[in-house]
């Protein structure tokens, strides 16, 4: 009997105790949904930045694991390792505030929440409490919040405003969108010529531009400042198009007036072809959509870009006219920089009304887990200047896009 009572024992104990092994392994490996354990505040690494417009968060203690694929057409690899110090901006208005959230929480759930790069918000008023705490609960790195001196968010004293004024005017008659309105031409000036030297992108090396109510597509489980710097790509883009030729008369003998007296600023292998169809006579309106653009800002600190900028503000067609950041920054790029400088994102998948990129190849959106229609995709329209930088730059096309052309 006591044999009996004793090898029962021992059966239940064995239970007990298998059935412990597994509760452990369970604890110990977690969910596959789980986040990253952090380490305590106390021992999160300090910022010189640091106050009360700024929130430290320390970066998962997941290491991020070396992707084995090729990027863009020009089928360049991604290296892991140390992350670069670089930074999203976003200019915004406290009123952009949840239109801005939904941006972030797509850029933080396809690439961030790997990465845990800083962000930048920059505003012409000071951001209120809510703004800050909000977007600050959501951003998994560092959170900075810069005022736009008024000097740079303000006509300078050599426009004259009655001349502005009058330009306004003749655009709201031909319905040009943004055409009366005079806080867009101060953003377009401040994006071309100012963002940049805000003190608080001082450290970095790129950044990543990100505006309220746009959508990321695909994961992006890649480094993409760290592919950037290592492939020496200086500036980079997703969706081309014209500009209206209506907002910028005369933005192209402007540039042209520069370029006959600083020939040195021309880069040998510069991409002149792509902005123009004539040999540079006149401007095809050609440029990067530049509310996605990932860049080099020492470009923007270059004498180059600076001697450029200060010749078209002095110009005054932000003002008299309505030249927008992107055809701007754009010319620069194509006629700055080198060829193999300039990247187009292909895998990320991106959208701001009214355009879609998104890649056509099915085999890159099932690898991206992309949640687009490749039918909506504006890169491979007649309308889009894509189609054309890949042939200036000899770029094969993505798989399947002549489907999606016309």
């Amino acid at each position: 009997m006591s044999s009996s009572r004793s090898n029962a024992r021992i059966i239940r104990f064995a239970v007990f105790a298998l059935l412990l092994i597994v509760c452990g392994y369970i604890l110990s490996t977690g969910s596959s949904y789980s986040t990253p354990t952090a380490k305590p505040a106390s021992d999160a690494p300090k910022s010189d930045a640091a106050s009360k417009d700024t929130k430290e968060v320390s970066p998962g203690s997941s290491p991020v694991k070396a992707v084995q694929q090729t990027v863009g057409a020009e089928k360049l690899v991604p290296v892991p390792g140390e992350k670069i110090k670089a930074t999203f901006v976003s200019l915004a208005r406290n009123s952009d505030l949840y239109g801005l959230l939904k941006s972030i929480r797509q850029v933080e759930d396809r690439f961030n929440g790997k990465f845990h790069y800083d962000w930048v918000f920059l505003n012409d008023e000071e951001f209120t409490d809510e703004f800050k705490e909000t977007t600050s609960s959501i951003v998994s790195g560092t959170t900075k919040y810069g005022l736009i001196p008024k000097e740079q968010w303000s006509y300078p004293d050599w426009i004259d405003q009655a001349k502005a004024a009058e330009g306004r005017e003749k655009m709201v008659e031909k319905k040009v969108i943004y055409g009366g309105s005079v806080p867009y031409r101060h953003m377009c000036r401040y994006e071309s010529g100012f963002f940049w030297r805000h003190p608080l992108l001082d450290e970095y090396e790129y950044y990543w531009r990100v505006e309220p109510d746009i959508n990321i597509f695909c994961d992006v489980d890649y480094d993409i400042f760290k592919f950037m710097k290592d492939n020496k790509k200086r500036y980079s883009f997703t969706i081309t198009l014209p500009e209206y030729k209506e907002t910028i008369p005369t933005l192209w003998d402007t540039t042209k007036e520069f370029i006959k007296n600083n020939q040195q600023y021309l880069a040998k292998d510069n991409m002149l072809e792509w902005l123009s169809s004539d040999g540079g006579e006149t401007y095809n309106g050609c440029h990067f959509w530049s509310n996605f653009e990932v860049a080099d800002l020492n470009f923007w600190r270059s004498d180059a870009y600076r001697a450029y900028f200060d010749h078209l503000d002095k110009a005054g067609g932000f003002f008299y006219e309505r030249w927008g950041d992107a055809p701007v920054h754009s010319i620069a790029a194509a006629l700055f920089l080198n060829k193999d400088e300039i990247h187009f994102f292909d895998d990320v998948g991106y959208f701001h009304v009214p355009f879609n990129n998104c890649p056509v190849d099915p085999e890159i959106r099932k690898a991206k887990r992309c949640a687009c229609d490749p039918k909506d995709d504006f890169t491979w329209k007649d309308y889009s200047c894509t189609k054309k930088f890949h042939t200036v730059k000899n770029l094969p096309r993505m798989k399947g896009w002549e489907n999606f052309s016309g």
